[in-house]
């Protein structure tokens, strides 16, 4: 969660929290960005279609990170998956899928209106017509300019990716920054996530393929250094196969909340929760926070997020809304049309 209203520079208040987000989700009746249909597989950025559009999984939307604005409301980034050149089975076939950055705009968290232009395309960011995804974007310094950390994939995904980085002053323009944040031959990295610490360093989380979820630190926010061990292991019933997309808040006064996406199986993502007093040293949740289904968006799998604190309501605790990347499933191997849904915090807890 990264909050602008609080304060516009690279601090930790920008995702510190009063009150725990908790445990009890309910998931919101309508998707919050739809999937381009089959008929429109090269679209306008800001294009919208209606929900009933013909949609097998050739398209989609998915990896939404929400920042609150300094102004007021919120800009969601995403990333659009569309089906590459010679390969028309498209998100269906995630090895060959092509995906860029968008973004979307929105006044309560709730009804989002895409805006026009793209903002990060996998060319720009030197995937060629493979992918760039998982958009993290955080305030640099002082707040005067934005930075984005991406996935960026030159190929399959059995081709090493690269985290890089990419700057701009409005949030909408963005120019990619020389060299690379993190890569490792043999590592695939992915679903990047940063917190500001105390001393002024800020610590990246990444999924390392095949082994879960690790951090890195950085002084500046361009060199980072690994930190010994993993955060989050592939260990649980949940995440026995895959954990990746850490999504972190801290809790004034207490420590740290994780929601991730678990999947215990290539067809079956859950999202998880754990806590920690230090960032380093986790403790899972024994169920899930939101699971696939029965039905709907999210039938198979319900997967990578993003969270935001909705605006305050006279008397009440502080909720929040949390966005993730939902799969139907209808398509052979439990793919199907990803979309972006979202859920909204019931009530919040004691922290741990």
């Amino acid at each position: 969660m990264i909050d602008l209203t609080v304060t516009s520079s690279a601090s930790p208040l920008v995702h510190t929290v009063d009150i725990d987000p908790g445990v009890i989700w309910s998931k919101d009746a309508a998707v919050a960005i739809e999937a381009p249909p089959d008929s429109d597989t090269n679209p306008c950025p800001e294009a919208t279609w209606p929900t009933q559009a013909q949609r097998s999984g050739l398209c989609g939307a998915v990896s939404p990170r929400a920042i609150a604005l300094p102004g007021g409301g919120y800009r969601m980034y995403y990333s659009q998956m569309l089906p590459r050149p010679g390969f028309p089975a498209g998100a269906n076939d995630y090895d060959n899928v092509s995906t860029r950055i968008l973004s979307a705009y929105s006044v309560d968290g709730e009804s989002w209106t895409p805006e026009p232009g793209v903002r990060l395309s996998p060319q720009q960011a030197g995937a060629g017509d493979f992918r760039v995804v998982s958009s993290e974007v955080v305030p640099v310094g002082d707040g005067s300019r934005l930075r984005m950390y991406v996935e960026c994939c030159r190929g399959p995904q059995s081709t090493s990716n690269t985290i890089c980085s990419a700057i701009s002053s409005d949030g909408l323009t963005w120019t990619m920054e020389p060299g690379v944040r993190v890569a490792s031959i043999g590592h695939n990295y992915s679903s990047p996530r940063i917190i500001f610490l105390e001393d002024g360093r800020c610590r990246l989380y990444l999924f390392d393929r095949g082994h879960g979820i690790v951090s890195l630190v950085s002084h500046d926010g361009l060199e980072f250094h690994a930190e010994a061990g993993l955060r989050i292991a592939q260990d649980g019933p949940y995440d026995g196969y895959c954990a990746f997309a850490a999504e972190i808040v801290q809790v004034a006064g207490s420590g740290y909340v994780m929601y991730y996406a678990g999947y215990s199986r290539p067809n079956c993502a859950h999202i998880l929760r754990a806590t920690s007093l230090d960032g380093l040293t986790w403790q899972k949740a024994p169920q899930p926070v939101i699971a696939p289904g029965p039905g709907g968006w999210d039938a198979a799998k319900a997967s990578e997020m993003g969270l935001i604190r909705l605006p305050a309501e006279r008397q009440k605790h502080p909720r929040y809304r949390m966005f993730y990347e939902a799969c139907d499933g209808r398509a052979i191997n439990a793919r199907g049309v990803w979309r972006i849904a979202a859920a909204t915090s019931v009530s919040s807890q004691q922290f741990g």
